[in-house]
């Protein structure tokens, strides 16, 4: 009986510590058996590529997570730094910054910026005038697609420079460099979330506030930068997102706070607070981009993709929520 008991305990802590892992792993050795194209160089360079934008966002929204907070406004802020900073890199005619096009180094700064402004101004009212973060992204949501409306006309900002498409179309040793900014995000997150002061901090306020405070911790503070960092994030692929199409569009991020959301679920991170990994997002993300490709490989309409993708999500949660129960 105690063996068997150990036995149970043991599968329960592994499929707790490496489900998603197992999940992807399985899902990735069905589609090599469906479809021969699958495990081609040439797609999985495609899947990192589709992924490399949400992976982004969802490192940006682990931060958020883990503290306790939501980021509803991501998708937007996509687009705004996306329009604000290609109006700075774009050869059209009527581009509306005069002067233009400027350097892409400057685009990029302006687009980082936006997003870092944006992510400021939602941390300020959630930790110093005490409102619900789904409450202050949701108008957040609101009021930056409508700024990107009004800045771009409602136009597109086409025509970019060479130079600035670089960072969505160019590749580094054979890598596209979404990829390779995708994987330089994902390394700084691990190693503040991991191993930096700050990174504890985060945990300790996403576990308990009170007792953060207690401690020391200026969780005012810690609030309005982990939304800083989402936000950044968030603008950096806005950018990658326009110089991968080659024109900046007001439209361009609609939803994609869901699917940043549902990368980190699914990855483990708690909605509750101080419980996650940026290592468990990251293969959420993978797992989501996957499962895109492969539905897309065997002509699986990509409604059915949101259906599943739904489904994963509620799944996770009710996962996460039985487990904080048995906590």
């Amino acid at each position: 009986m105690a063996v068997g008991t150990a036995r149970r305990i043991d599968t329960g802590e592994i499929m707790r510590r490496y489900g998603i892992l197992i999940a992807f792993l399985v899902l990735c050795v069905v589609l090599a058996v469906v479809n021969q194209n699958f495990l081609t160089t040439r797609n999985i360079l495609n899947v990192l590529r589709q992924t490399s934008i949400n992976g982004i966002l969802a490192i940006g929204m682990t931060f958020v997570i883990l503290a306790r907070g939501i980021d509803l406004s991501v998708g937007s802020i996509v687009a705004l730094a996306g329009v604000v900073s290609a109006s700075l890199a774009t050869m059209a005619t009527t581009a509306m910054v005069p002067g233009g096009p400027y350097p892409a180094a400057l685009a990029i700064l302006a687009g980082l910026a936006v997003g870092a402004a944006c992510g400021a101004v939602n941390g300020v009212i959630v930790a110093r005038f005490h409102v619900p973060s789904f409450v202050v992204t949701l108008g957040m949501l609101s009021a930056a697609r409508g700024l990107t409306l009004l800045y771009a006309g409602g136009r597109p900002v086409p025509n970019l420079t060479d130079s600035y498409r670089f960072m969505g179309n160019g590749s580094l040793w054979g890598i596209p460099m979404p990829v390779v900014i995708f994987a330089a995000v994902f390394l700084v997150a691990w190693w503040v979330l991991s191993q930096s002061r700050f990174g504890r901090q985060v945990y300790a306020v996403g576990g308990n506030p009170h007792a953060a405070r207690v401690s020391g911790i200026s969780v005012a503070s810690i609030r309005i930068w982990i939304f800083v960092i989402s936000g950044t994030l968030a603008g950096l692929g806005g950018m990658i997102l326009a110089a991968r199409t080659g024109s900046a569009l007001t439209q361009a991020g609609i939803a994609y706070e869901l699917d940043a959301i549902a990368a980190v679920v699914i990855g483990g991170t708690s909605l509750a607070g101080g419980v996650g990994r940026v290592t468990g997002t990251l293969i959420g993300a993978l797992l989501i981009g996957v499962m895109n490709n492969g539905l897309d490989l065997m002509g699986v309409q990509s409604y059915y993709q949101q259906v599943i993708k739904g489904v994963l999500i509620v799944a996770a949660v009710m996962l996460d929520q039985s487990r904080n129960r048995r906590d």
